[in-house]
């Protein structure tokens, strides 16, 4: 299996940190040498090693930003179940 290969361009912030001490970040990241997209996914204190994640582009990004804020305007809890075509984004 070839080497993963991959460089954190920019921290952006991390939004919180599991037992083990590994922290939920996102990230600008470049995947084997390809252009930087947003990544979320959980790092080992010294970025040496992560688990699962998940890589966005920017009208990715920015559409999840929208179903976040109409989940708040909505007033829908975290636990609640919802279609995104109830509101518009």
């Amino acid at each position: 299996m070839a080497e993963l290969k991959y460089e954190i361009t920019r921290e952006i912030g991390s939004i919180g940190e599991s037992a083990r001490g590994w922290s939920k970040e996102l990230n600008m990241v470049s995947w084997n040498d390809r252009e930087a997209k947003y990544d979320l996914r959980e790092w080992s204190p010294d970025h040496s090693r992560m688990g699962k994640g998940v890589t966005m582009t920017l009208d990715e990004l920015v559409m999840l930003k929208k179903l976040l804020n109409a989940m708040d305007e909505l007033n829908v809890e975290i636990s609640d179940s919802f279609d995104s075509d109830e509101f518009d984004v």
